[in-house]
């Protein structure tokens, strides 16, 4: 079976920009580039990737066009744009004309909910469809309401929730988290990507147990429709290896129809993302 790795990150890292790596994670403090990715993915049976902003900056975004260009094996990217910015649909149409600029992300998990109601997020948000561009959703669970409100008010834009919005996996707390989750079942314009979960669990005693209450949620919700398998490499190798991510989601998902097996590994990654993929 193909896979797709719907989500990864690339960086050259130093301490100013990726001030988010904190000094519990040492092992995330050095570069990640496609080099380092590539036997991982061979060894692994891994055929493409999505490459994910990590930070907020356009510089950092047209590094990973510049990646894309230069490794067929990354198919598309979600970058960084200022949605909020006077001058958006200029750097919008700006990367719309790269052919593996697929979608925008702004890091939204340290605003305020009302940081996704304010006018000129919004008037950004608007732009996006018209121009085939997705956007990831990174939140917490306390946000999830707003984003509901959010992807609703858009109907016609293509919306993915990364990392499961990060339920409390090592608390084992799910109730709250699940409650909000099931508002999306009825907004067919929402997806929802396998990833992110080894993190959320306790990084050096997670077992396989810990994400079965999260995935039989989002399952429950998404359905084999609207998933999608993501590593979130290199974040991942604080909680284990990419075999470790990568088994979970195999496990999970190993007694679902072959059909629903291709949709959650790579067939809604292509669908979603619109990419370019020679062996479909």
């Amino acid at each position: 079976m193909h896979i797709i790795d719907s989500h990864q990150h690339f960086w050259k890292y130093n301490e100013a920009d990726y001030d988010w790596i904190d000094d519990s994670m040492p092992a995330l403090k050095q570069d990640f580039f496609p080099n380092d990715l590539k036997p991982i993915y061979e060894h692994n049976g891994i055929d493409a990737c999505i490459a994910v902003q990590a930070l907020s900056s356009e510089v950092e975004t047209n590094t990973l066009l510049k990646l894309a260009t230069d490794h067929d094996f990354i198919k598309g990217v979600v970058g960084w744009v200022d949605l909020c910015n006077p001058n958006v649909l200029q750097r919008l149409e700006y990367y719309a004309q790269f052919e593996k600029f697929k979608g925008v992300r702004m890091v939204l998990q340290g605003e305020e909910d009302g940081f996704m109601e304010q006018s000129t997020f919004l008037h950004g948000m608007n732009l996006l469809a018209p121009l085939n561009l997705t956007y990831d959703i990174l939140i917490y669970p306390k946000h999830l309401f707003t984003a509901y409100h959010l992807a609703k008010k858009f109907p016609q834009q293509k919306f993915i929730i990364d990392h499961l919005a990060k339920p409390a996996i090592r608390q084992h707390q799910f109730d709250n988290w699940s409650e909000l989750m099931a508002n999306f079942h009825d907004l067919p314009n929402v997806y929802c990507k396998i990833s992110g979960m080894v993190t959320e669990a306790d990084w050096k005693k997670w077992q396989y147990t810990d994400f079965t209450p999260a995935l039989d949620t989002v399952t429950e919700v998404f359905g084999a429709d609207r998933l999608m398998y993501g590593s979130d490499w290199p974040v991942c190798l604080l909680a284990g290896s990419y075999k470790n991510v990568l088994d979970i989601a195999k496990t999970y998902f190993g007694e679902f129809s072959a059909e629903q097996q291709k949709k959650i590994f790579y067939k809604n990654a292509i669908q979603f993302y619109n990419l370019d993929v020679s062996w479909i």
